[in-house]
């Protein structure tokens, strides 16, 4: 069987959280030992966070289980928490149940660097600058240096449309392009060694 990641997160008052984890761990009621028959062979690891207690295991048959022995101690010490079943989600790095990060794009975006860039060479200086100036007008900010213009894009989608109709090439920005080269500032133009 493969195996995945599951857990169970248990939000309890913590003053709650030792006598919830001792009952788990040694005290399960006849009730709750009935249920977590269909769990023997199976060692689940429980982890706590403050108030939180997490019940992890390999497939989603076993957290649904282990939930229900979870909710019928959670009865019967008559309290009430709020208890969430999760997967883990390899691709995105999070649990399921959590937000999504967000992506590169939105970091460098949220730090003021475009990720993309379209570079743009018009016909004269004239052309570049009248460019420059609608571009301005459209809400980018392009950077400008003789006949050559360099804008910035929000996402890999919105360079390429804009490198359609400026006839311009896509290529990576933002802090990145800084970052790896920090001594090298120019940024390439194509028509280089043709």
């Amino acid at each position: 069987m493969a195996h995945d990641d599951w857990r169970i997160r248990i939000t309890l008052p913590e003053q709650h959280v030792e006598t919830f984890l001792e009952r788990i761990g040694l005290d399960l009621s006849s009730e709750a030992r009935e249920l977590a028959r269909a769990l023997a062979g199976k060692r689940l690891a429980v982890s706590r966070a403050d108030d939180t207690v997490f019940v992890y295991t390999a497939a989603h048959s076993e957290a649904t289980q282990a939930l229900a022995v979870v909710q019928s101690e959670l009865a019967r010490e008559g309290r009430s928490a709020a208890t969430v079943v999760e997967h883990w989600l390899e691709t995105e790095g999070r649990w399921d149940d959590d937000a999504p990060a967000p992506g590169a794009e939105q970091e460098l975006l949220a730090r003021g660097y475009a990720p993309w860039e379209v570079r743009v060479t018009a016909a004269s200086r004239k052309e570049a600058r009248l460019l420059a100036e609608q571009l301005q007008r459209e809400g980018y900010a392009p950077v400008r240096a003789w006949e050559h213009l360099i804008v910035g894009a929000a996402s890999r989608e919105d360079a390429d449309q804009l490198a359609h109709r400026l006839h311009g090439t896509v290529a990576p920005g933002g802090e990145l392009v800084y970052e790896v080269r920090p001594e090298n500032p120019f940024a390439l133009f194509g028509g280089l060694g043709s």
